[in-house]
């Protein structure tokens, strides 16, 4: 396997994400174990991955704190993959990258599934995202600057 450009050190937030889930791989592993996959063999025939890209893609989900390993639920010997608060805090980025399929996609009729709310039945809204004071933001409205330094101790 080619050794890829590293971004841990980069100042972009963007660049330091895509270090821990910059492949389409480690995307759908993710989308995988928040619909409640946990175990080896269960994420290799949903997603239809060789084992040993799979081996590789868990374990450095579990590096970099996105999954832990746990007991099997079921009392056996094995071992399960669960998400942790890092991981499950991926899932509005998969909720963003599906909404922006299904308004962009060539054929979203072929979409097989919808997002919806478990409580109402009904579809989730678009995501939003709104200033501090609740205004609604495009990309237009925002722009990036240099973070502060941070402020010395005094003595």
């Amino acid at each position: 396997m080619v050794k890829r450009t590293s971004f841990e050190g980069d100042g972009c937030p963007v660049a330091r994400a895509l270090e821990a889930i910059g492949d389409w791989w480690s995307l759908l592993i993710i989308r995988e174990a928040l619909l409640g996959v946990r175990r080896f063999g269960e994420f290799q025939s949903k997603l239809g991955m060789a084992k040993n890209i799979l081996s590789v893609r868990l374990r450095s989900m579990v590096d970099h704190g996105i999954l832990a390993m746990a007991p099997a639920s079921d009392g056996s010997a094995y071992q399960e993959y669960v998400l942790t608060p890092k991981g499950r805090g991926l899932f509005p980025i998969l909720v963003a990258l599906r909404q922006w399929s299904e308004e962009f996609d060539d054929h979203p009729e072929q979409i097989a599934t919808i997002l919806v709310d478990r409580a109402k039945g009904r579809p989730v809204k678009k995501l939003e995202m709104h200033a501090e004071d609740g205004r609604l933001l495009a990309q237009g409205d925002t722009m990036l600057k240099p973070r502060p330094a941070p402020r010395r101790r005094s003595a």
